[in-house]
């Protein structure tokens, strides 16, 4: 039997098996299998061969912004009005066959976007260019999730269910768990909070699954199987998402008032070039950057050309990027955007 065969056999055995007190530890179980097996599904192959056409993208600018959708959504079109790039745009499936970077220029930032392929369903099994896919927009800070308004539900929770099984966690925080394989003693259990969907044995289970049998774990948050899990097997990746809703000309009002009430959404009309600079204010936001502007002793501020940083960055990180030696001020100071900053050297 296959790997795929096996992770469909364990994710029908887990839609089948009711969840209750009686059943945690068999579905823990199952959960480590499922994870065990994807992970391994998506391990290069030994004897594949070079990387597809454009998608050894290097990253440049001052962040990465990935940008995933099903095919025809309007992401090329997207990536056309943002940037000087011009992606072949069509109304057909697949236009898009490499990845295709385009830069944004805002506030004084560089953004770097790319328009990746299509998504389909059954990416993360490797389905077209899936993987490689998957592979890139693992490198991004943000993810813009594009997807057509008149579908948008559906589409929505597909490429989540993808993302998910690659180990993309989209807008969740790392789990709050200690985690350390010892060389003996066996395992260690503490936490800091009544737990409600762990137990020591469960994790002792977990732990076998992976050939685990010595190691400190304290749950310093009541966490499920799944973030355990995620905790150990130490690559998941957890990054902000903004769900676009392309396409919004194309419904009701009402359709277009729910879709922008959802979490981390906005609706546009990249036909229309609707609500454009709205999404650019929202995507600033989630990519959390802010400008610094330097001022040198005696000069005027050189608002030309910021520094830019992530917020809650403080005095000791402009410092640094700078090469200065900040001896006269709070190097614990966190910077706010727009901030202007004169560094003095002793």
């Amino acid at each position: 039997m296959g790997i795929l065969e096996k992770i469909a056999e364990i994710e029908r055995e887990i839609a089948r098996t009711q969840k209750n007190k009686a059943t945690e530890y068999h579905l823990g179980l199952l959960k480590a299998k499922l994870a065990k097996y994807r992970a391994q599904l998506l391990e290069p192959s030994k004897s594949a061969g070079a990387k597809g056409e454009g998608f050894d993208v290097m990253k440049s600018g001052d962040a990465r912004v990935a940008l995933i959708g099903f095919p025809s959504v309007g992401k090329s079109t997207f990536l056309s009005l943002m940037t000087s790039t011009e992606s072949e745009a069509a109304s057909y499936e697949f236009t898009t066959l490499t990845c295709i970077p385009g830069v944004i220029q805002y506030k004084g930032a560089n953004i770097q976007l790319l328009d990746l392929p299509g998504i389909i369903e059954g990416a993360a099994q490797g389905k077209g260019r899936g993987r490689q896919v998957i592979a890139v927009a693992r490198t991004a800070d943000v993810v813009i999730m594009m997807l057509d308004a008149t579908k948008g539900d559906v589409q929505r929770e597909l490429l989540e269910k993808e993302l998910e099984s690659v180990g993309i966690r989209l807008n969740r925080e790392k789990p709050n768990i200690y985690f350390k394989i010892k060389k003996g003693g066996g395992l260690s259990f503490n936490s800091t909070v009544p737990l409600t969907q762990c137990s020591e044995k469960l994790v002792q289970l977990i732990l076998h699954e992976y050939k685990i049998f010595n190691a400190e774990v304290l749950f310093r948050e009541d966490s499920t199987p799944d973030d355990f899990i995620d905790v150990i097997v130490g690559n998941r990746v957890y990054m902000p998402c903004l769900y676009v809703y392309n396409k919004v000309d194309q419904i009701s009002i009402e359709e277009v008032d729910r879709l922008a009430h959802r979490p981390n959404s906005v609706v546009i009309s990249c036909g229309m070039k609707l609500n454009l600079d709205y999404l650019l204010e929202m995507l600033w936001e989630y990519l959390s950057l802010i400008c610094i502007y330097t001022k040198k002793r005696g000069e005027r501020p050189d608002f030309n050309d910021p520094i830019i940083m992530r917020r809650g960055s403080n005095v000791e990180h402009v410092g640094t990027s700078t090469k200065y030696s900040p001896q006269r001020v709070g190097l614990t100071h966190v910077m706010e955007h727009e901030d202007v900053i004169q560094i003095v050297k002793k």
